[in-house]
């Protein structure tokens, strides 16, 4: 009798031992916030599910513009976030003094000039009306664009960070009036042409592959996009994991399949363009 009592009594501790290493499993499950730009969460709702097996759980917050993601991140609202060029992360962070810093590359996101009124670029008139974003770094890089397009020239001194002041020559006088970022797909409505980034042609609808009258043609490091984190916690495992998973094969894959070149996964070591 008392055997059988000592056998119910070991089942019992077993069965309370074993709820209570389910719960701590639970429990130890890592939720991260990664910020984005716009409202395309396919690739982190992708990675959320692959994510999931690993124990942690990926939380998609999205913004409508390209300031609040850092602010975010610097505050600690967000645990990471992934939406901008290194060269817009370090020239945001300098001007803000802000210690967040790229943890790893994700993708070159080229960009392109867009038009409803002209299919070729050289058909833009004299006088017309561009649009570009207005901060320093892709203001920068649409001008160069704008140059490559034939267009304007730069200052042979232009570091691709500067606004229309860095511009040396505009034969055709155009007007190129900076914007928010996100306003730039609305402006094609009056503007001549709008210079877009990749993602928020996607989200205003436009294809970066088919839409463009021009388009950037070479992938160059400053462009290289990158997940951002804290300084002090960039070495975490579950955001070093974020960055894994990310650079993983079958999300690579995954890019390619739905944006169909209109973004092209890197794995660029953040040593060799942290300092753009």
């Amino acid at each position: 009798m008392k055997k059988q009592k000592w056998i119910l009594l070991t089942f019992t501790i077993l069965l309370a031992l074993g709820s209570l290493v389910g719960c701590s499993s639970n429990a130890e499950e890592t939720t991260v916030k990664v910020g984005i730009s716009g409202s395309d969460t396919q690739v982190w709702d992708f990675i959320a599910k692959k994510a999931e097996k690993e124990g942690v759980k990926i939380e998609v917050v999205t913004f409508s513009d390209y300031v609040q993601p850092n602010l975010a991140l610097a505050d600690g609202s967000i645990d990471a976030n992934a939406f901008q060029t290194i060269a817009y992360l370090n020239q945001f962070k300098n001007e803000r003094k802000l210690d967040i810093k790229p943890i790893g590359t994700t993708v070159i996101a080229p960009m392109g000039i867009y038009s409803k009124k002209y299919k070729n670029i050289n058909d833009i008139p004299n006088g017309s009306t561009i649009t570009i974003p207005n901060d320093l770094t892709n203001g920068g890089r649409a001008l160069l664009l704008l140059e490559k397009a034939g267009l304007i020239k730069m200052k042979a001194d232009f570091n691709g960070k500067g606004l229309t002041e860095s511009i040396e020559s505009n034969p055709k006088n155009l007007k190129i009036v900076p914007v928010a970022a996100p306003q730039t797909p609305r402006s094609m409505d009056d503007a001549a042409a709008a210079v877009i980034n990749n993602g928020i042609a996607v989200s205003a609808g436009l294809s970066p592959v088919n839409d463009p009258i021009f388009r950037e043609d070479e992938t160059a490091k400053p462009y290289i996009n990158v997940i951002a984190a804290q300084t002090k916690r960039a070495n975490e495992p579950a955001l070093q994991k974020l960055v894994e998973l990310y650079q993983s094969e079958d999300v690579h894959k995954y890019i390619e399949q739905i944006y169909k070149g209109g973004t092209i996964p890197v794995v660029t070591p953040v040593s060799e363009i942290e300092n753009f």
